[in-house]
């Protein structure tokens, strides 16, 4: 099978050329969606309307954020990823909601499918990678 693209971040793999590449659709579709998480409203050239921008909320009080994220979230699936479905998602999975405010972590667990594809797979973005 041939390569699917470029992992990401890129590091050196010279297994198979000068780059590790991704192989499988589950694996290119987790890392898109994560790259739609991550990538801030107006990074992007010629796209300024894609990304969620996480980043953006990491400071603002907590129960301010959670349903805008979440809106943000599903809007940004629904244009830019609609063959996936989201089914669940959680903030700060596991962590006292106390804590998290007075440290601004934010973690996020999103569980999704892609029908067509009959995967099931969750993405979680951790504190550090935001």
């Amino acid at each position: 099978m041939s390569a699917l693209g470029p992992k990401l971040p890129l590091f050196r793999d010279q297994t198979n050329g000068s780059y590790s590449l991704i192989y499988s659709l589950a694996e290119e579709i987790k890392q898109n969606f994560k790259n739609l998480l991550l990538t801030c409203p107006g990074e992007r050239m010629m796209n300024p309307d894609f990304g969620v921008g996480v980043r953006n909320f990491l400071f603002l009080p907590r129960q301010q954020i959670t349903s805008e994220l979440r809106q943000r979230i599903e809007g940004q699936v629904a244009r830019y990823m609609p063959f996936i479905q989201l089914t669940k998602i959680q903030f700060n999975r596991g962590i006292n909601e106390n804590m998290a405010d007075d440290l601004n972590i934010l973690s996020i667990s999103i569980e999704y499918a892609a029908p067509s594809l009959d995967l099931t797979s969750e993405l979680l973005v951790r504190a550090e990678e935001i």
